[in-house]
């Protein structure tokens, strides 16, 4: 498996976070993909997952 450059990653946190951070933060600003992270960790773990995934995740999330 190829290793993702996430050196230009654009990472934010969601408008509903709270301030208890348990929150995570997102990049969308890559061509093609997403990268996930923990906003407590920043140095931890990366989920990256296709554009088509994270539409699909967050309307399921949406929807309850």
């Amino acid at each position: 498996m190829n290793a993702i450059d996430l050196s230009r990653a654009e990472w934010r946190k969601s408008g509903y976070s709270s301030q208890s951070g348990n929150c995570v933060e997102v990049a969308t600003n890559m061509p093609g993909t997403v990268a996930i992270r923990d906003s407590k960790d920043t140095q931890g773990p990366i989920l990256v997952i296709g554009h088509d995934d994270w539409q699909a995740l967050t309307r399921q999330i949406k929807g309850g």
